[in-house]
């Protein structure tokens, strides 16, 4: 220590060095001054070395008035704010963190870039004010139940037509099995998207979504069905009652939290995904989901369940899907044997596998093809 040089010392490290002064003086041994210290007594051997051979100034941590081994290097913050603020500033501080990470090679902690964007002018802190939900534990296993919802919202900020996104996610998993951009969230739509995840991964015990009015059909029961003792149901739901799928209408948004939070993050990430990679329409969108997009996703949000069996079900031979995802509505036939549906008329032959009399309700199916069939009493006429 220099003859002129100012020593500054913390409270604790004044009790350390007169601990230690007692120990070197012969007052105390070294093992109680570890208990003192709560320090090992290998610990107090060394800080006995460095005050024996530097003086007072041993107490003080070698790494005092130096710089920090973890420091930034020299400009990269100034750096990574500035790449920032010239490609990434709409981006939260996480993920302009993943892209200075992933495309630039830049690695700093998040919260130091956040700070540095904070300083910049670049991000605000947000303070979320306190709420209380009741919590609903996830299903244990991969295909117990999977929420099923549509996104309308400007995917391509302007560069294209507004379209929504279809997303299927487990809740015991959040994994995304299915997304897809379609035109509209139409009964059509969902149908075809359901038989693409029936093909890839087998029938869930149940689907989570809203009240929208194709899962579900938002009147009170005609006349004719409360004296049958029936409940109106939507398309979708009558297939999948076919298929053996529950349909669970949540009560509200934050019930099916699962697939909204989705939505939230899809709506910051993928977007600025989507205008990185110049994507302006719902086909490329489509391709760049399928390019590696959803599998980075998952990599990073999803959960392991908590049972690692599969709860999903083998689709049997008895579910024709071309059958069972169609729209069915009841006509009257004519006396002419002949029945009307969509400003189109169709007849009824002679010859059919079953008996077809004037007045019988005639159930017309429009299948995912485009194509129309008759059936009476389970059997299709020709």
């Amino acid at each position: 220590m220099e003859p002129n040089e100012i020593l500054a010392l913390s409270m604790r490290e004044f009790d350390r060095l007169r601990v230690i002064s007692d120990v070197l003086e012969g007052k105390l041994l070294q093992r109680e001054a570890a208990v003192q210290l709560r320090l090992s007594r290998r610990q107090v051997i060394r800080i006995c070395q460095r005050v024996r051979l530097r003086g007072r100034v041993g107490i003080a941590h070698g790494l005092r008035s130096k710089p920090g081994n973890h420091q930034l290097a020299a400009g990269l913050l100034e750096r990574a704010v500035k790449l920032v603020a010239t490609r990434y500033r709409d981006f939260g501080p996480s993920f302009a963190n993943e892209k200075l990470r992933d495309d630039h090679g830049l690695s700093l902690s998040t919260p130091t870039l956040r700070q540095g964007m904070i300083e910049a002018g670049i991000w605000r802190s947000r303070r979320y004010k306190p709420f209380h939900r009741a919590w609903r534990q996830r299903k244990a296993c991969l295909g117990e139940m999977v929420q099923v919802d549509g996104s309308d919202h400007d995917w391509f900020e302007g560069r294209g037509p507004r379209c929504v996104l279809m997303a299927f996610i487990d809740d015991a998993t959040s994994r995304v099995v299915l997304a897809r951009f379609v035109e509209a969230e139409d009964t059509l739509t969902l149908m075809r998207l359901t038989w693409e995840y029936l093909r890839c991964y087998g029938r869930p015990q149940s689907f989570y979504v809203d009240k929208d009015s194709i899962y579900k059909v938002n009147r009170q029961a005609a006349l004719d069905e409360e004296v049958r003792d029936e409940q109106p149901v939507t398309q979708f739901s009558r297939a999948m009652a076919e298929l053996g799928i529950t349909v669970i209408c949540a009560n509200s948004p934050q019930a099916k939290g699962r697939v909204e939070r989705l939505f939230k993050t899809l709506q910051d990430r993928l977007v600025k995904d989507l205008r990185l990679a110049g994507v302006s329409s719902a086909e490329a969108a489509n391709r760049f989901l399928a390019a590696g997009y959803l599998e980075r996703h998952n990599a990073r949000f999803q959960e392991e369940p908590a049972n690692s069996t599969d709860a999903h079900r083998k689709l049997l031979s008895q579910h024709r899907l071309e059958q069972i995802l169609c729209l069915r509505t009841e006509r009257t036939l004519l006396n002419d044997f002949t029945l009307q549906y969509q400003k189109r008329f169709f007849q009824v032959l002679e010859h059919q596998p079953v008996r077809v009399s004037p007045r019988d309700k005639i159930e017309v199916e429009t299948r995912l093809d485009g194509s129309s069939w008759l059936r009476f009493k389970e059997t299709y006429l020709n």
